[in-house]
């Protein structure tokens, strides 16, 4: 896949937030040669607990990308675990003592528009071919990608299960913020070539806009 020649490149400077405290944390935490208990920032998650923290980060890249659009719009980044707990009692989330079922596209959507009077569109269908339109009109997405985006995995096993926010556009690439990205240059405006997006991209996700009324 190629995006038109007359594509206008965009980039909307988005502040980043990775899902946990310590970006530069990333590759030892996924490799885990380092808990996600130990990180020194862990109270800055909202969490009660070192092991609180370390149960909810590794879930929490749906609350990184909802961070990285309120910062940009409102100019706040309420702690991710706070964030989290708002959106079990939403229904976005479902936890058990396990797991956390989530996040559930539609109730967060809803949330995202009732709590912070955000544009917030779930969108169980969202072909690639429509982002840079939405990119154009002033929205930021949700998109469901596997996880090894962040490294560009020829061969994922398969497509979703990892939230990354698209924040610009160009003809050959998309750039998104991901919030389990490494610091080598997969964090913040990575670059993933359009025709290698289908891999990982599974295809929904939510849209995001600047205000409770379609931008």
């Amino acid at each position: 896949m190629r995006m038109a020649v007359d594509l206008v490149p965009i980039t909307h400077p988005v502040p980043y937030y990775a899902q946990w405290e310590s970006p530069a944390l990333v590759p030892d935490i996924i490799a885990g040669t380092l808990s996600a208990a130990d990180d020194p920032l862990w109270q800055k998650s909202g969490a009660a607990s070192p092991e609180e923290y370390a149960f909810w980060s590794w879930r929490l890249c749906g609350m990184a990308c909802l961070r990285m659009a309120l910062d940009h719009w409102r100019g706040t980044a309420p702690p991710a675990v706070t964030l989290a707990e708002e959106c079990v009692e939403a229904g976005a989330y479902v936890r058990h003592p396990d797991r956390v079922d989530g996040l559930i596209y539609a109730p967060f959507a809803a949330y995202a528009r009732r709590r912070w009077e955000l544009f917030a569109e779930s969108r169980p269908r969202l072909p690639a071919e429509e982002l840079p339109g939405h990119l154009a009109a002033g929205r930021l997405a949700m998109l469901s990608v596997h996880p090894s985006l962040r490294t560009l995995d020829p061969r994922p096993p398969h497509r979703g299960g990892h939230l990354v926010l698209a924040v610009g556009a160009t003809r050959d690439h998309l750039l998104v913020h991901n919030p389990s990205g490494f610091p080598d240059g997969s964090q913040r405006f990575a670059e993933v070539p359009w025709a290698g997006l289908g891999r990982f991209y599974a295809e929904r996700g939510v849209l995001l806009g600047p205000g409770g009324h379609r931008p």
